[in-house]
């Protein structure tokens, strides 16, 4: 593939960003190469890689049209910057080669993004997993925000509204049909907000998919896609890791669930592990599980509007199917049933 086939497929100048990683003091020869790499279909993801093996990662948004606020690159610069140095794994930023590009490290290691990736572990291996990535939540709640120049990255009133509102807004900007039950949920979840007693940073999108973990250990090396960081409760983390953590039997229609193979810990033993890392109280964890599978299915609509929007915007596998989604939903109907709430 030439550098003008790359670019045309990346929406990005690798001749600039290589004069760009010049100018920033960085080794590289050109010309770059570019693919596209994980499964992600919010940002875009590519490896950088010059003629001597050299790697980076280069971030940004979806072609086509995007939503309000959406997709903020620059947010996302400030919060990796701001973490480095905190004991919170993330890759380390080079920078902003142009307002809409974000380049950091490759951090080498093996993302679970495929059943066969997760297949291919070995069971112990499995079992580090979960507990890792709760411990990286536990280290990235921990985080004083003020210290790292946080304080003033979102607003600080109540969380939950703020989430109900901005899923809800970005739900009507980007349904491809008439989703009656999801709008029941919203208003049932919004009739039982529960008080917030904390802001810490969150990163509102953890799962096993956003994180770089050893093959070896199963250690959670680097956490990936901070778009959707923002200031809040943090049992509303711990509620969209368990929403994205499927146990055997449970999964809808295409969703990824390698946690429901065996060796990966149930969702009570992360509950456990979050409960004794930090000693805080998760009796209102039902509340943000069912508004993280609401959030979920709300995402998977907006993926599968860009898609349609744009069909350079889909990742391998194609967007969610209108199946997937209603699935999701009715799961998140149970849980309100499951939970009393």
């Amino acid at each position: 593939m030439t550098n003008q086939d790359t670019d045309r497929v990346a929406g990005v100048d690798l001749d600039a960003v290589a004069r760009w990683l010049t100018d920033i003091g960085t080794e590289v020869s050109p010309p770059l190469a570019c693919h596209r790499i994980g499964l992600g279909q919010s940002n875009l993801t590519y490896r950088i890689e010059d003629v001597q093996g050299r790697r980076w990662v280069l971030r940004r948004p979806p072609l086509g049209r995007l939503l309000e606020s959406a997709h903020d690159i620059g947010r996302e610069h400030r919060i990796l910057r701001a973490l480095n140095g905190t004991g919170v794994p993330v890759p380390r930023v080079l920078g902003l080669p142009s307002a809409d590009q974000l380049v950091m490290e490759h951090v080498d290691g093996l993302v679970i993004d495929r059943m066969e990736a997760a297949a291919a572990l070995p069971h112990e291996v499995r079992g580090r997993i979960g507990p890792s990535l709760v411990t990286a939540l536990a280290a990235l709640h921990a985080v004083d925000i003020g210290e790292v120049g946080l304080l003033d990255l979102a607003g600080h009133r109540p969380y939950a509204e703020r989430q109900l509102r901005r899923w809800e807004r970005q739900l009507d900007e980007s349904r491809t049909r008439e989703l009656p039950a999801m709008d029941r949920i919203a208003a049932h979840l919004r009739e039982r907000i529960p008080q917030q007693r904390e802001l810490v940073l969150v990163h509102g999108d953890l799962h096993v998919r956003n994180a770089i973990c050893s093959p070896r250990t199963g250690e959670v090396r680097a956490v990936l896609d901070w778009e959707l960081s923002t200031l809040g409760d943090p049992l509303a983390d711990l509620g969209t890791l368990l929403a994205y953590w499927w146990e055997p039997g449970e999964a809808p229609e295409g969703v990824f669930a390698a946690s429901a193979q065996s060796g990966f810990v149930g969702r009570d033993a992360l509950v456990n592990t979050y409960a004794e890392a930090t000693g805080r109280d998760v009796g209102t964890l039902g509340f943000w599980h069912v508004l993280a599978l609401w959030k979920i299915a709300v995402i998977a609509e907006g993926v599968r509007r860009r898609a349609l929007d744009d069909p350079r915007n889909a990742a391998d596998g194609g967007p969610p199917s209108p199946r997937a989604i209603d699935q999701l939903i009715d799961q998140a109907g149970d849980l309100i049933h499951s939970y009393r709430l």
